[in-house]
């Protein structure tokens, strides 16, 4: 696969010797300031934008979503509290979380600060334009500054660890090596971009990598064709660490893309889970235009349990996002639909098929709900969304 350079891109890989491995290919070209996807705020999420997400379909998301905010949030009594969201995007899910907070549980709300976690300024610009409005205090921080004085409450990943760099490697039928990209000025006229099988895997040096083969049963035993490739989530682990660090006790709730591992290891996925995505279609061409795509890859069950435990976080569940949706009470509100009058008929339409898109087991359905727990003084509640009886609606 080969694609043409841009001169920024160009420069940074001939300094680098030609060539980097994926993971970083991926961080200059999403999180770069000037020329990044998301550092630069190109890329726009919602139904109109580059993609959308559950937040960006309307508010019917966040608020079958905060029955369960307010119950993690109850456990800690009156202390000060905090509502944290990691890579916020628009902020959609932010200000709608809030609306609901302070309509729905008011004496809540008065304890709640809101703190968002985004490292691109481009994105952090929306946002504040987003929420200058919220009714309570607003702060961005970084995880580094909240592990100063770490918080107490709720920390949701919505979407975040998807597009986190990863390690792309490919097995040359008897051995593993790291995928990388080149780029080759004696290449074919305006196509010197491409990806290629770069050096082997060293269990010494590449550590992290050889500890998530083996997590993935991917050391031994496998029959697979040369050539097939697959990700390595290795900025999971530390993104979790950080995270530990700034939320002293409260759950993290992760909604993403994920596979279980028998899943990820089909022979059959043999271009693994990697995308990109812009103007609402995903593609498999991973060097087109870069700085202006999106890049996300699923992850991997197993090993973000794995991370979490050995971050310092108590696994409390994890369920499909249709499933944990009708828990909370999905359902009730499309039969309360069918209650509208005549003049809201149009409203009732838009809001009865953004509940169905967010269940639908061809999409956004079948994002996983991940609920992970800092261990503390009090035992967790059960959560709203693992519960088998739906769960009763503000």
């Amino acid at each position: 696969m080969t694609q043409p350079c841009p001169l920024w891109l160009a420069e940074r890989l001939r300094a680098a010797g030609g060539a980097v491995d994926v993971a970083q290919y991926m961080a200059w070209v999403l999180h770069d300031p000037v020329h990044g996807a998301y550092g630069s705020g190109r890329l726009r999420v919602g139904p109109k934008g580059d993609f959308a997400t559950s937040p960006s379909l309307g508010p019917q998301f966040a608020a079958l979503l905060a029955p369960q905010i307010a119950q993690w949030l109850q456990q800690h009594g009156d202390s000060p509290l905090s509502l944290i969201e990691a890579g916020p995007g628009e902020g959609d899910l932010a200000a709608d979380l809030v609306m609901q907070l302070v309509a729905g549980w008011p004496d809540l709300a008065r304890q709640l600060e809101l703190v968002l976690i985004e490292p691109n300024a481009g994105m952090a610009a929306r946002q504040r334009r987003r929420l200058a409005a919220a009714p309570l205090r607003v702060r961005w921080a970084s995880f580094a500054d909240l592990a100063a004085s770490p918080l107490q409450g709720v920390l949701l990943a919505h979407e975040v660890l998807d597009a986190l760099p990863v390690a792309r490697v490919i097995w040359d039928g008897a051995c593993w090596r790291r995928q990388v990209v080149r780029f080759d000025e004696a290449g074919a006229a305006g196509l010197p971009l491409r990806l290629e099988p770069g050096e082997l895997l060293d269990p010494q040096v590449d550590a992290a990598e050889w500890r998530l083969l083996q997590l993935r049963g991917l050391l031994a035993h496998h029959r697979l064709p040369s050539g097939w490739t697959t990700e390595l989530h290795t900025a999971v682990a530390p993104w979790l660490a950080d995270a530990a660090a700034a939320l002293d006790r409260g759950v993290l709730l992760v909604v993403d893309y994920a596979l279980e591992n028998r899943r990820y290891n089909l022979e059959t996925r043999a271009s693994g889970t990697l995308l990109a995505y812009r103007d609402q279609r995903a593609s498999g061409d991973l060097l087109g235009d870069p700085g202006h795509w999106d890049l996300t890859a699923h992850l991997c069950l197993e090993t973000l349990e794995a991370d979490a435990c050995s971050s310092g976080w108590q696994p409390l569940g994890q369920r499909l996002q249709g499933e944990a949706l009708l828990a909370l009470g999905l359902a009730q509100r499309l039969y309360g639909l069918q209650q509208s009058r005549p003049d809201q008929l149009a409203e009732a339409l838009a809001s009865r098929e953004a509940l169905l898109r967010l269940v639908d087991p061809a999409g956004l359905g079948a994002f996983r709900w991940v609920a992970l727990g800092r261990p503390s003084d009090r035992v967790v509640a059960p959560s709203l969304f693992l519960s088998e009886q739906p769960a009763t609606t503000s």
